[in-house]
């Protein structure tokens, strides 16, 4: 039988579905398709590009609590609120900002979601060395950080193996939405992508960096799929 590193060594063919500009609510329910079809053994490796319309979601160890304004700023500010299976606390998804779904099998990946946590963190900081930005960890926070200030979010869910959830990286993001909780439950200083760049950075370039360090970070080729044909009617 080969070990997890010779096979890491091999190209995997792992699905890209890039779904543009979405609602939180559909893309969660495709997202637990994805993942009940992958537990059965019936798709590959399923990564899910997207652009959310402004939410707030909230993780398995965060609280409602860190929402610092009124429902009804919310309402006019159209900001939909989800308590999730995700770990982590509360953040934001919204235009501005790339969002990526992994449902993947971490048996093909070394049974260890501590690398794969390191590996969705290095995807974006290998990018961002790219464009000229030095990022790094932060012991103990779970992200992307430049300096003092929040890049990019994780926050994952595995059950039998099947990851869902992800990363999300600020390219462009609406701060004053951000401002309106406290990010991973702390008070901290969220910062983007075009904030530190003199070249403007459209999500098509920023989605196509992040995906290329995901092939070589977890020995994939991708393929465009379809999501359309996951999509149900009443989600």
């Amino acid at each position: 039988m080969n070990s997890w590193l010779e096979l890491a060594e091999k190209k995997l063919e792992a699905v890209h579905l890039p779904l543009g500009r979405a609602e939180y609510a559909r893309t969660y329910h495709l997202q637990t398709r994805l993942h009940e079809l992958h537990c059965q053994g019936k798709i590959a490796d399923t990564v899910i590009t997207v652009e959310h319309e402004p939410v707030f979601t909230i993780g398995r160890s965060g609280s409602a609590s860190n929402v610092l304004v009124p429902l009804e700023v919310l309402e006019h500010e159209g900001i939909s609120v989800y308590e999730i299976e995700r770990g982590g606390n509360i953040t934001y998804h919204g235009p501005g900002q790339l969002v990526v779904y992994p449902i993947i099998d971490l048996r093909s990946q070394g049974r260890d979601l501590k690398r794969y946590i390191r590996n969705l963190e290095q995807s974006v900081i290998g990018f961002l060395a790219k464009v000229g930005i030095m990022a790094e960890r932060r012991a103990g926070f779970p992200g992307v950080w430049v300096g003092t200030r929040k890049i990019a979010s994780i926050g994952v869910y595995v059950k039998h193996w099947i990851t869902r959830h992800g990363l999300a990286l600020n390219v462009d993001i609406n701060k004053c939405h951000f401002g309106m909780i406290n990010p991973c439950g702390m008070n901290i200083e969220v910062v983007s992508l075009n904030e530190l760049t003199k070249e403007k950075y459209p999500l098509t370039k920023v989605r196509a960096g992040i995906l290329s360090e995901m092939e070589q970070l977890f020995g994939w080729r991708f393929v465009e799929g379809d999501a359309q044909q996951y999509w149900k009617e009443d989600w």
